[in-house]
């Protein structure tokens, strides 16, 4: 089984999860970049990029390659914002809906203050699925690393493997 982990991350949190599925399921990894980046600092940060997210807003993205026919699996890789996904990660499955409509699904989403749970609902409503194959939740995975949360990580992948 060939899978993608198709990801955006501000501040490396979901990079980094990213890039521990990838070597642990041997998949390509593909990031996404929205074309106007997203401010980092302040209050700005949340304005604009809850704003954003709570609009559904999907911004358009800098170049990537992503052949759906090559993959039997996507794992999208976010933070949560607002309790939403990421937004670049709604402009790739407008972009892509059809290339992921038979795909097994998962989901990897990091976040700081909250609402995971909401955006991973929200993720669902997206991709028009009940449910997705699996769910990984982690609290600032890369910033605050811990031995729990690399235990969350492999049992995730595990549980893609069986």
């Amino acid at each position: 089984m060939k899978t993608a982990i198709v990801y955006y991350s501000m501040f490396g949190n979901s990079e980094y999860v990213a890039g521990i599925i990838a070597s642990m399921l041997d998949a390509d990894v593909i990031r996404l970049e929205p074309e106007k980046a997203y401010p980092t600092k302040g209050l700005r940060k949340f304005i604009h990029g809850g704003k954003s997210a709570i609009k559904g807003e999907t911004p358009k993205l800098k170049p990537y390659e992503f052949d759906g026919e090559k993959y039997d699996r996507v794992i999208l890789g976010f933070p949560v914002w607002a309790g939403c996904p990421a937004p670049p990660i709604g402009t790739f499955i407008k972009e892509n809906s059809e290339a992921l409509k038979d795909k097994r699904l998962a989901a990897a989403v990091s976040f700081s203050g909250g609402g995971a749970d909401k955006a991973l609902a929200k993720l669902r409503e997206l991709l028009g699925v009940d449910a997705l194959e699996a769910e990984l939740i982690l609290v600032d995975p890369k910033t605050k690393p811990a031995s729990k949360k690399e235990m969350a990580i492999k049992e995730f992948c595990e549980g893609l493997e069986q």
